[in-house]
């Protein structure tokens, strides 16, 4: 009688990491972008840079042509507040899940449950090329720890999410990954899991891997440096003045760095687009008097606000918009922009 495998289905090989990034190389340019944007941010997270990181973009990626043209309105728009904010657009390619759902577009990039993820790491691969080319830095959430040896040449920051944060894997994981990583708080609100977190990604460990070959390996790292907390709400929104607080305090007692990026979606705006722009501007005003603990922000934005269902046919699906999280839209993006920039612009070149 059989003993192993009693469940599974089938095994698909995977292509190798080492493959994917033979035929999808990074060019010059992406390598610049991703250097450059990795240092930047090390320079805010070390404030020797006062501008503010700003994490923007899709709540996930679903269409090659809608991450395309965001990623080139951005590009326009970045120029214009290069001395305010320093901006990264957010590539999520992997959605976790409490349950089901679609588990972003690796896991089923045709949306219709074939589950393709040698076509799904493909894809994201050559949209994040295309993106770094283009001169925009790009942030993606590491869910499953395979998939940094597929992407990670091409990100510039990372999260490890609500829902991974108490996660030994994931903790090992950040230890490793090249990029700095911001760790949300849990999904109760508290941030006792992200600051234990933190403790562990600065420290070498040793765990079970894959090499750039596929072959399964000891992976042991020196740990991160660059980890950092992400506020993103629980029980009740945590954006507001006191819970900033707070949490610097435990930063402090921890002797951790005093460094906070504030998420404007997901819990602190109870998952409504149309709260995003409250949360943002109450941050906005805490960082304006004087808080420089703050060092970034993250919108949850797409071409168009609100989000849809994916019903299983393709052709009813609205361009542009979400269909994870609701986003606001581009133009009440760069409404909040321009808006924060003519505030901010005296207090942090000052």
């Amino acid at each position: 009688m059989k003993i192993d495998n009693v469940r599974v289905k089938n095994m698909i090989p995977l292509i190798t990491p080492k493959e994917l990034q033979q035929e999808l190389q990074n060019t010059e340019k992406a390598n610049e972008t991703v250097l450059t944007a990795r240092e930047t941010i090390h320079n805010i997270l070390e404030k020797k840079d006062k501008r503010i990181l700003l994490v923007t973009g899709p709540c996930s990626i679903h269409d090659k042509k809608a991450a395309i043209d965001y990623a080139t309105r951005l590009r326009n728009l970045r120029d214009k507040v290069d001395n305010t904010f320093y901006i990264v657009m957010r590539t999520y390619m992997e959605k976790p899940r409490t349950s089901i759902g679609w588990k972003g577009l690796i896991n089923d990039p045709f949306l219709d449950d074939t589950h393709n993820i040698v076509e799904g790491l493909r894809m994201a691969r050559y949209i994040l090329l295309q993106i770094n080319e283009m001169g925009i830095p790009t942030a993606t959430e590491y869910v499953d720890p395979i998939t940094p040896q597929y992407l990670s040449t091409l990100t510039s920051w990372a999260a490890i999410g609500a829902r991974t944060i108490e996660s030994q894997t994931h903790r090992e994981m950040a230890s490793g990954l090249s990029m700095p990583i911001g760790l949300k708080n849990s999904t109760d609100g508290t941030i006792t899991s992200a600051l234990n977190a933190l403790k562990a990604a600065k420290s070498p460990q040793a765990f079970l891997g894959i090499d750039e070959n596929g072959h399964t390996s000891i992976v042991n790292t020196i740990g991160n440096p660059w980890v950092h907390l992400v506020l993103r709400g629980g029980i009740r929104p945590n954006y507001d003045k006191d819970s900033i607080d707070q949490a610097l305090s435990e930063l402090r007692r921890m002797n951790q760095p005093e460094l906070i990026m504030v998420d404007c979606s997901h819990k602190n705006s109870m998952k409504k687009h149309k709260w995003q722009p409250h949360v943002w501007r109450n941050v906005i005003e805490q960082r304006n008097d004087g808080n420089d603990s703050i060092i970034g922000l993250m919108l949850e934005s797409h071409i168009n606000e609100g989000n849809q269902k994916l019903t299983g046919h393709l052709e009813d699906l609205e361009y542009g918009v979400s269909i994870t999280d609701e986003c606001i839209s581009w133009k009440t993006t760069e409404e909040l922009i321009f808006e924060s920039q003519d505030i901010l612009t005296d207090g942090i070149l000052g």
